[in-house]
């Protein structure tokens, strides 16, 4: 028997999802925009404990394979794909939402993950104008641990987190977004146009709404709704995109939200609306290859409780009372890692000019010299570019007042190497001085097939999809 102890029922899986099925044919309906008319899939109470699972953040564009023209040729309309909205029955707009996450995974049977630059014309990066074709590395998990044959001699724990956990926004909040971010976008070209525009390279500034590849949850599908439904259209040609973190949270890209952290989460409309998704088995501070951490599909297991009227809390920094950012606490859980060498970089460009306490700058140039700096020890530059987005490095900003330099800095942990990476005496400096370049380790991260050819954004799963332009190629 069990001596009378009632046996505690494990989490109710709130949404399910099947990574092998296709994003708009999911059980439950994903959505990919943000809206306060995207209707709650699903419900629940105070202090219930429940699980949901997500599709990766392409909806499972990317295969596992050696190639990386499926990155080329993403088609970033359609990202991300959140697992939501889910009503909170006793949230109400000026409520805080405490979000616990009590426990994260990969799915059964899908422990493996990707990650890759963009190609220079179909999303970028950090460092797209040094690095400008696509790339991509899988990685396989061991348990804790993950490892890739795409950069080899290197494997370490993960820190699973999602890195896009948000509440819907209100009317009232989603016209601001669109506002403040068009405006950015208005000024590209023109002499109000943001230094950072200069050395940052990613292109659009921002990703205004945009009907084509929208998933808007139980209100449909741009394949079979554009054009075809009214309110469709409407909503999803003034919903926002997911691509940035915003006041509802969203896409921050926090690799240290993980398992026992608590978020708290402004709420900006009845039932406060949650979701998530872009589930990562681990990332390095700054996400810096833009499909940069180890994407997979996964599970949360969460516990959701109101504070009533607990956004007063959050302080209001802007010109609206919705001008708030959410807080989290850092669970007790994380890879322990000792000895670091730490990589600084200031705010000088590579040009030679000096820019004024700019801390992106900054953090470019110490991720540059990373790069460079391990692309003595065998490494190619693009092994090196991925491997800082997706392992457990840490970013600083170290400085920030001392006029005109900024100094950013970043960590990497040396035992995720199999080899020594400190700079000594011996054969890496042997060679250096002798003008020899060292013996680069195989294989390589997967390369685009044709490296000439343009970036053609196409999901031939779409329906009316007229196929992949590789696949197209590779018909002739």
């Amino acid at each position: 028997g069990n001596n009378g102890i009632t046996p505690v029922a494990m989490p109710k899986t709130l949404i399910a999802v099947d990574p092998k099925k296709l994003p708009w044919e999911q059980a439950t309906p994903l959505h990919n925009r943000w809206h306060p008319e995207i209707p709650a899939v699903a419900s629940v109470a105070e202090g219930e404990v429940f699980r949901v699972e997500t599709v990766d953040w392409t909806g499972g564009q990317i295969k596992n394979d050696d190639s990386a023209d499926d990155i080329k040729h993403v088609d970033l309309t359609q990202v991300h794909y959140l697992s939501g909205p889910i009503a909170v029955e006793t949230a109400q707009p000026g409520d805080l939402l405490k979000v616990e996450i009590l426990n994260l995974g990969p799915l059964k049977g899908d422990e493996w993950g990707f990650c890759g630059t963009f190609h220079k014309d179909n999303g970028g990066g950090f460092l797209t104008d040094h690095y400008p074709e696509a790339t991509k590395a899988i990685w396989d998990f061991e348990g804790v641990y993950c490892c890739s044959r795409h950069i080899p001699g290197v494997r370490f724990a993960g820190l699973i987190h999602p890195g896009l956990i948000g509440t819907a926004p209100s009317a009232e909040l989603l016209t601001m977004w669109n506002e403040r971010e068009k405006a950015l976008v208005d000024e590209e070209g023109t002499p109000a146009q943001k230094t950072t525009c200069g050395y940052c390279h990613t292109r659009p500034l921002a990703c205004l709404p945009n009907k084509s590849g929208a998933m808007l949850g139980k209100l449909g599908h741009c394949s079979s709704k554009m054009g075809a439904d009214s309110v469709w259209d409407r909503v999803a040609s003034e919903a926002a995109r997911t691509v940035p973190g915003r006041e509802n949270g969203g896409n921050c890209d926090i690799k240290n939200l993980s398992r026992g952290c608590s978020l708290y989460l402004p709420v900006f409309v009845p039932g406060a609306n949650l979701s998530m998704g872009d589930m990562h088995f681990s990332q390095g501070d700054g996400e810096v290859s833009f499909c940069g951490a180890i994407e997979m599909s996964g599970f949360l297991e969460l516990k959701v409780s109101v504070i009533k009227g607990g956004m007063k809390m959050l302080p209001a920094v802007g010109p609206s009372p919705l001008s708030v950012n959410p807080i989290f606490e850092i669970g007790p859980l994380e890879p322990r890692y000792s000895e670091f060498l730490v990589f600084e970089g200031i705010s000088v460009d590579e040009q030679g000019k000096q820019h004024f306490l700019d801390a992106t700058l900054a953090y470019k140039r110490a991720v540059l010299n990373c790069i460079k700096y391990l692309a003595n020890f065998g490494y190619t530059e693009e092994q090196v570019y991925l491997l800082l987005s997706c392992c457990p490095c840490e970013g600083r900003i170290s400085g920030i007042v001392d006029v005109p330099n900024a100094v950013a800095t970043l960590a990497i942990p040396l035992a995720i190497f199999d080899q020594d990476v400190r700079p000594k005496a011996g054969a890496v400096l042997s060679a250096l001085a002798s003008g020899v370049s060292i013996k680069k380790l195989k294989p390589d991260v997967c390369h685009e097939s044709q490296p000439t050819a343009k970036s053609e954004p196409c999901d031939p799963r779409l329906p009316g999809s007229a196929g992949a332009p590789a696949a197209k190629k590779a018909e002739k």
